[in-house]
């Protein structure tokens, strides 16, 4: 009888254990994309940026990470413009979020489907957007004189939302190492520095906070410290 129940006993060792996966608490990451603004401005032109990111994983679903990101953000058209505005902003900006992935509600186990969109997260955070006008309208081109109220260097606050997929892929020890990401962030700044303007509301119709939204594809590698996670990851 002994035997069997220490038979019985491993086995269900064995059935514990296998259920559970290493995995690296730490990645780091970057890749390029493009910004589009949605500022004061009528034309919500395109720019290019790239960026740079470090994420610590409490379990492979749930991360906290620091983002850096400097490139261009545009808008607006000196000759189609109604009040003929146009900006080049090179910015830089940086920002601490968080981000959960489908994979901690789901059982992905059970389809292959589930388990090719397990790495779907969303996240959110808080970062300061610094600005700096590489080229900006000033004085309104229809020789009134008019000046446009703005900096041509400021900082705001924003806050970032991520909605995006990793696509993990393992080395030949079973450990996640390598991840290919796709993120779409849509910034909602406050302040009114992203375009360089600050013009009356009334006149130019500026009641709204400047957003610019950062679609971008990028690597990731993972490393560090091992974590063990209840949920296999292959």
């Amino acid at each position: 009888m002994k035997p069997i129940l220490a038979s019985l006993s491993a086995l269900l060792l064995w059935f514990n254990a296998s259920a559970q996966t290493n995995f690296h608490k730490m990645t780091i990451g970057g890749g390029l994309g493009i910004t589009q603004s949605f500022a004061d401005v009528a034309k919500h032109d395109f720019g290019l940026a790239g960026y740079g990111a470090f994420d610590y994983y409490f379990t492979p679903f749930l991360s906290l990470g620091i983002e850096g990101q400097m490139g261009e953000i545009n808008g607006g058209d000196v000759y189609t413009d109604p009040h003929q505005r146009q900006f080049i902003n090179s910015y830089k900006a940086i920002n601490v979020n968080g981000k959960v992935y489908l994979g901690s509600f789901i059982d992905y186990q059970r389809s292959s489907f589930a388990n090719a969109i397990k790495g779907l997260y969303a996240g959110t955070g808080v970062g300061v957007l610094m600005n700096k006008m590489r080229y900006v309208v000033r004085d309104k081109p229809d020789g009134s004189g008019y000046v446009f109220g703005g900096k041509d260097a400021s900082k705001d606050l924003f806050f970032p939302l991520n909605l995006g997929i990793t696509f993990n892929y393992m080395d030949r020890y079973g450990y996640a190492k390598y991840g290919l990401n796709i993120n779409y962030q849509a910034n909602v700044t406050v302040g009114e520095g992203l375009d360089g303007y600050e013009n009356p509301p009334i006149k130019f119709g500026a009641s709204y906070p400047d957003i610019y939204t950062y679609f971008s594809i990028g690597l990731k590698y993972h490393f560090g410290t091992v974590g063990l996670s209840s949920k296999t990851l292959y």
